[in-house]
Formats: C-alpha cells, structure tokens, sequence
C-alpha cells in the first residue's frame, strides 16, 4: 500500500466512523473542496503573500489539509490513482510548456 492510499484509508475511517459517507458523491466533493480553496484564498486577501503568510500560516495549513483531503477523496471515489494522475498531469505541462533556454 502506497503513502496516498494510506492517508486516503484515514480520511475514509474518519468519515465512514462520523456516518458522512452518503454525503461524499463526486458533486459534492467538487463544491466542498472549491469552498476550502476559497478559504485558502481569503487568508491571502488584502495582504501581501509575505504578511498573509506570517499572520495566517496556522490557518493556511488546516486549509492546504482540507483541501488535499476533499481532493483525495475525491480520487478514491473516482477510483483515480494520485500518482499516476499527477505524473500524467506534469508529462502534459512539459509538452504543453517546455523548458526555456
């Protein structure tokens, strides 16, 4: 078993020992893991990265979490593996962007 699947197997229990799992269709996934960007955002908003980072890091992190985890659960529901999606995703952008000389 690989580290995502591991952390996935956590997020799953979590869930699953709070009843939430009729609430986790890919939809809803989707909105839920937006909501959290957005709150990602707002401790940015009005500040400069270097002042929202001093001032928020506590929060930046618990929403960089809620983030991965909505999109981790997100994979598993679609039956997506993480690595290999990211590592097709890069192989795109490196066609898609080539190195500059």
């Amino acid at each position: 078993m690989n580290d995502w699947q591991q952390l996935i197997n956590q997020i799953n229990d979590f869930r699953d020992a709070r009843g939430w799992r009729q609430y986790h269709n890919p939809k809803d996934l989707a909105v839920s893991l937006s909501i959290e960007a957005a709150e990602l955002l707002e401790d940015f908003q009005w500040l400069s990265s270097e002042d929202a980072v001093t001032k928020n890091i506590d929060n930046i992190r618990d929403e960089i979490a809620d983030v991965m985890i909505y999109a981790l659960m997100m994979c598993d529901e679609l039956e997506l593996d993480v690595q290999e999606i990211i590592e097709e995703k890069i192989k795109k952008n490196g066609k898609k962007y080539p190195e500059q000389s």
